[in-house]
């Protein structure tokens, strides 16, 4: 038995076939409690299989009640089009060998087709809040039999900006529902708001949190003069590790085309992701960096979250994460499932405090390393031998001024006693009627 718990025939079989045989901590955690329909508030890190822990319970509640109602019975709300996609296709795995049927509600899609969709009451549907609402307010779908609300990457969600939509949608689901909410941590004001008005006598369970060191992924920093020296450290790096994929990082969206534009040129296979891009463009991209048939994906944040691709075995922050929870979304692409993973974080003179701070908030010191054919000449702040803290320009300034009163002091010292000497711009003639002129030169 999976997880000492009875699942059905088809459940076992389509586990089998995706060569599932033992859950991990959290699957063996959560499901036990979700099968007795408690409300939880799960904790634990990306890639730790969570969507199958939410997905198994649900699917077989639904299964062994066939007395249940027609409409819609399962909802997952998440915070992007590519994790929802993803979600999607799990269900459609695990609910290979079932009669169970699933809809899929995000942005960029046809809006009269999802209609369409609503019409045919899928047990499960998953979703993006933004476009879920839309359809709310046209009173598409009706959520009166709802048994399941389960909300994954909670915490994106509400700094998405979503909190609003989330708890307009859960007060149009059926009150008498399961409530399972996944987050990556539990360290979050809003977190705790939301559960507060969406969860019942709820177990919390914390398996990881964000800060929890990520012991299978390496951490490196390689320090950069500018985005110039950024881009030949990125091919060197790509080349000398010659990863299966690799995923790379940049904080705007302009930038993940003009880099894969140089990468491309380095005879790379690269392509570029951001949240400009329709669903359609962004679907093709995807399923390509799944097939392999590009080896480079540089993408901003839209992909940090939820994107599950295997062999993603390098990831390179060519601009650094703005905060500690994204940096920690970022690097979790790789290392998954017990795989190992490397994650290189390239920082100019602008980024080091930045990095410092996520050492901080992670407790952690990544590692230190130099690419000697491109040495370059930032190599950190300077430190003072005193007491190893970096030296500023401000502190310089400070410093020199200090010495110059010091040397001023001393001279003053030794003029102790004697007369003044007259400088060349006070030396003044004196006229008949007691006034001064200047002194004239001959011409």
């Amino acid at each position: 038995m999976f997880c000492d718990v009875t699942l059905d025939e088809d459940l076992t079989k389509a586990l089998a076939k995706l060569n599932i045989d033992q859950p991990t901590p959290v699957q063996a955690k959560t499901i036990p409690y979700a099968m007795e329909k408690t409300d939880l508030l799960v904790s634990a890190a990306t890639g730790s299989g969570k969507t199958v822990a939410f997905l198994l319970p649900t699917m077989q509640q639904l299964l062994q009640d066939t007395d249940a109602q027609t409409g819609t019975r399962a909802l997952i709300l998440v915070p992007t089009r590519e994790l929802a996609q993803q979600i999607y296709n799990q269900c459609v795995a695990l609910g290979s060998y079932t009669q169970l049927t699933f809809g899929l509600v995000i942005g960029g899609e046809s809006f009269s087709r999802q209609k369409s969709m609503f019409r045919k009451n899928p047990e499960i549907v998953i979703a993006t809040p933004g476009r879920l609402i839309a359809h709310l307010e046209n009173n598409t779908p009706f959520f009166d039999d709802l048994e399941v609300l389960i909300l994954d990457e909670a915490d994106r969600m509400l700094d998405m900006g979503f909190s609003d939509d989330v708890l307009a949608i859960a007060a149009r689901c059926n009150t008498e529902r399961q409530t399972l909410m996944f987050s990556a941590t539990l360290d979050h004001t809003g977190i705790d708001s939301v559960a507060s008005q969406l969860l019942n006598d709820s177990v919390v369970l914390t398996l990881d949190t964000v800060r929890d060191k990520h012991a299978q992924i390496r951490q490196q920093i390689v320090t950069s003069d500018d985005d110039a020296h950024k881009i030949k450290q990125t091919i060197w790096l790509l080349k000398e590790e010659k990863p299966q994929k690799a995923l790379i990082f940049v904080n705007k969206k302009t930038q993940a085309d003009s880099l894969a534009g140089h990468l491309r040129h380095a005879d790379l296979y690269t392509a570029y992701l951001h949240g400009d891009m329709d669903q359609h463009q962004r679907a093709h991209v995807m399923k390509r960096f799944h097939d392999g048939e590009i080896h480079v994906l540089v993408a901003t944040d839209v992909a940090a979250r939820g994107l599950d691709v295997k062999g993603i075995d390098l990831v390179i922050n060519f601009d650094m994460a703005r905060n500690g929870k994204d940096y920690v979304h970022r690097i979790g692409r790789t290392g998954r499932a017990g795989e190992e993973g490397l994650a290189i974080s390239l920082i100019n003179h602008n980024e080091w405090n930045v990095m410092n701070g996520i050492e901080r908030y992670l407790k952690q010191t990544f590692e230190r390393r130099r690419i000697k054919e491109l040495k370059g000449t930032y190599t950190g702040p300077k430190k003072t031998k005193a007491s190893g803290k970096a030296v500023g320009a401000k502190k310089k300034k400070t410093k020199d001024k200090a010495k110059l009163k010091s040397a001023q002091r001393h001279r003053n010292k030794k003029q102790i006693g004697k007369p003044k000497k007259k400088t060349a711009a006070k030396k003044l003639l004196t006229s008949g009627d007691g006034s001064s002129a200047p002194k004239r030169r001959d011409t």
